[in-house]
């Protein structure tokens, strides 16, 4: 069975209703239906079971939502890291921001994506 070690050090066990209502609340007002939210908590499931561990730090479960999460909607992956990463400024969006658009430019193939220039 997979557990998860939360901050306070209390052991329980995974739970995919957990991750999707973490992520529910980071996709509130977005055009994000239900059945992706599943489907992100089977694969970050399946990443952590992948891994081999037993038992992982709830950090690491953070981890494991933040790609998927990302993938699915940007602006619910804003909110989800700037609980999760604790932001405490603008500039911490900020950086966030640029990462996801140099992310957007560099497609997943490594090649990189002609981009139109106005002059």
């Amino acid at each position: 069975m997979l557990s998860v070690v939360k901050r306070s050090g209390v052991t329980e066990p995974f739970s995919r209703e957990k991750v999707v209502t973490g992520v529910r609340r980071a996709c509130q007002g977005r055009p994000v239906e239900e059945d992706a939210l599943q489907q992100l908590a089977h694969q970050v499931e399946e990443a952590i079971r992948s891994s081999g561990v037993a038992e992982l730090p709830s950090h690491e479960v953070g981890l494991a939502i933040l790609g998927p999460l990302r993938e699915l909607d940007e602006v619910a992956y804003l909110r989800f890291a700037s609980v999760y990463r604790a932001y405490s400024s603008v500039e911490d969006f900020e950086k966030e921001i640029v990462d996801l658009r140099a992310a957007r430019e560099i497609p997943q193939d490594g090649e990189r994506l002609d981009v139109e220039c106005g002059g």
